[in-house]
């Protein structure tokens, strides 16, 4: 799907000089939600023209925060659809009627035995995972997870994932004004991919870690009165 879409990306960018951070927060949360859409398409290009200034006026730097908290955002309300749908409707609705929705049973199961394995978490560390990362939001609302937690540990999951995004494009904006947005998008999926269980790495530790401290800390023992 991504070089289908991508071979649109001029018609998209022409768009994006007028209307760029409402698109980018309207493309990302279609991504975000149950309907299959790359964001690569979306934020690599808006770190690009963000470089170019032909984004956001301004400076490029001040283009590529706006572009990073529109897909922030877009990412957020895109995963509380997810969120709600999977609350109200239920897990038999989800199954039975989840072809229709682009949701099929054996990926819904998938991410429900995932978010059973590792909890919360990962609603932070799936966000970066391909095919996964917009399914994890379905499980979180079936397991009625503290919506607090949900939209902080998605938020921060889908930050990193959009500012890699948007920094890739970025840096190639910088480097360069021959490439076409479709070169440029296979460009740098290809590096992220390459790059990509580093980061996963990563992360994985740090949601260990705070697993760790967060299971010490609640398992203190108070101190005995004076």
């Amino acid at each position: 799907m991504t070089h289908i879409l991508a071979g649109h990306l001029e018609s998209f960018t022409e768009l994006a000089k007028t209307w760029g951070p409402l698109l980018i927060f309207f493309f990302m949360m279609i991504e975000s939600s149950f309907i299959p859409f790359p964001s690569e398409i979306v934020m690599i290009p808006a770190g690009f023209m963000a470089a170019r200034l032909e984004l956001f006026p301004g400076t490029p730097m001040a283009a590529l925060v706006i572009a990073i908290a529109a897909g922030i955002v877009g990412s957020l309300a895109g995963a509380y659809i997810n969120y709600y749908l999977s609350l109200k409707l239920g897990r038999k609705f989800l199954y039975a009627y989840g072809n229709y929705f682009f949701l099929k049973p054996a990926a819904l199961e998938r991410a429900e035995e995932i978010f059973r394995e590792y909890g919360d978490m990962a609603t932070f560390v799936c966000r970066l995972l391909p095919a996964i990362r917009q399914l994890i939001s379905i499980p979180a609302g079936l397991s009625r997870m503290h919506f607090g937690r949900f939209t902080l540990f998605t938020g921060l999951g889908a930050g990193i994932w959009v500012i890699v995004l948007a920094a890739m494009g970025y840096y190639f904006g910088k480097q360069t004004t021959e490439m076409s947005y479709e070169e440029l998008v296979v460009t740098c999926k290809h590096q992220i991919g390459a790059n990509l269980h580093w980061l996963v790495l990563g992360l994985a530790v740090l949601a260990g870690v705070y697993v760790w401290v967060h299971r010490k800390v609640m398992h203190r023992r108070p101190a005995e009165p004076a």
